[in-house]
């Protein structure tokens, strides 16, 4: 019988598909942000004066865009490369970051600033004002531009209220003669957080607005496709899956667009390839990944499954069967039909005609159970595809094939 570190032991030395799980985690900021060069070049056009004249312009940027549209890994790309930039030409640039979900009032905003800035403030007790003027104070002693980003800023405006986004955006309005050491960059989530703003306040903030729109299915391809390449060991993903990932979540295919969510959803999977000892990370993988990424989606499922009619279950049955054996993300309504036939047979029940069939797969696709689309480019001529996102299959199936003997035991 194993012990503790027999067990412990085993999963240490499995091998893995991951080579460097770390680079798929968020805070993770890659060299390459595919499909994010435009708001790179946008950000280099505002930040321009900070290296051509230090010290004349206090810049102040916006960055919009919902959840997982690569605005805070902009950010801090182009602060990070920024600063060396700004560094060759003898000028001491610091990048500060501050997530505002975590330090919502101005008191630790600042302190915060001070942390990175890795400026002294006395152990007695000063406000969020004085300790700003010792870090003005220190900033220009020692020749220093900083570019701060307050990420999350939606979370700032709520708590610590107009007056403290007044105090920020406004230092060098009170005081003209300063140096303009620090510039801003705002991160959040729609542009309605600041309508609780005054007018004045407000329209400081969006004279230099940059727009993050969410992701395609493609976009987000290309960015699976070079993240992978980073985090797992070659010839563990295949395109298939990275493809599959990239249309659960592409605004384009019905997902939110949400390139963190799809990163989440393709470490999952290799996750769950490592606990099955897999030496690839497969589509039923990425369904399993999904399923834990939607755990609301899965109740949901389950609850509508439960109502459905005899023959529509059927076909779900037929689906998950052929999908299962295919190992692919989509099959044809036609081998779904055909397998259904064969079920129908099995159990003594009378085959639907073909324009049922395809009413009941679209009931199937409205209802959320399953996914319904056209073949596009890789398949020859036209036909509809089904697919199913939540897994694992098997467990599916054996839910699906159990209300079927129930439904049939009961009617």
């Amino acid at each position: 019988m194993p012990t503790a570190r027999d067990i412990i032991e085993s999963v240490l030395e499995h091998p893995s598909v991951f080579k460097s799980r770390e680079k798929l985690y968020p805070e993770y900021v890659p060299a390459y942000l595919p499909h994010r060069e435009e708001q790179l070049k946008s950000l280099a056009t505002y930040f321009r004066p900070l290296l051509l004249e230090p010290g004349t312009i206090s810049q102040r940027v916006l960055l919009v865009g919902s959840i997982g549209t690569g605005k805070s890994a902009t950010a801090r790309r182009f602060g990070s490369d920024f600063k060396h930039l700004a560094r060759q030409r003898g000028i001491k640039l610091e990048y500060v970051h501050v997530n505002c979900h975590r330090d919502r009032t101005l008191y630790f905003v600042v302190q915060e600033i001070a942390r990175q800035l890795h400026i002294p403030i006395p152990p007695r007790g000063l406000s969020a004002q004085e300790m700003f003027q010792i870090i003005l104070k220190h900033l220009e002693n020692r020749d220093i531009y900083a570019i701060i980003t307050l990420d999350e800023f939606d979370y700032f405006i709520e708590v610590a209220g107009n007056d403290a986004v007044y105090f920020l955006v406004r230092t060098y309005d009170e005081h003209p003669e300063l140096t303009k050491r620090i510039s801003y960059i705002f991160i959040t989530r729609g542009l309605t957080s600041l309508s609780r703003l005054d007018s004045a306040t407000e329209s400081y903030l969006v004279r230099n607005v940059i727009h993050f729109k969410p992701y395609t299915s493609s976009e987000l391809f290309d960015i699976l496709k070079y993240r992978s390449g980073e985090a797992f060991y070659e010839g563990t993903v295949g395109d298939d899956v990275l493809n599959y990932v990239s249309e659960l979540v592409g605004v384009d295919t019905g997902g939110s667009g949400n390139a963190r969510l799809a990163l989440e959803i393709l470490m999952l999977a290799g996750t769950e390839a490592d606990n099955e000892g897999s030496p690839i990370v497969t589509i039923e993988h990425v369904r399993k990944a999904f399923a834990k990424t939607n755990p609301n989606l899965s109740i949901m499922i389950n609850d509508v499954i439960k109502h459905l009619p005899l023959h529509e279950l059927l076909i779900l049955l037929a689906a998950i069967r052929v999908l299962r054996r295919s190992s692919e993300a989509y099959v044809r309504i036609g081998e779904v039909e055909e397998e259904y036939q064969n079920i129908c047979e099995e159990i003594g029940e009378k085959p639907r005609r073909h324009t049922q069939i395809y009413e009941y797969v679209m009931d199937l696709k409205k209802r959320g159970v399953i996914d319904a689309r056209v073949s596009g480019k890789g398949y020859r001529g036209k036909s509809t595809l089904i697919g199913i996102s939540i897994g694992p299959l098997e467990l599916l199936e054996k839910h699906v094939a159990e209300i079927i003997e129930y439904k049939r035991d009961t009617e």
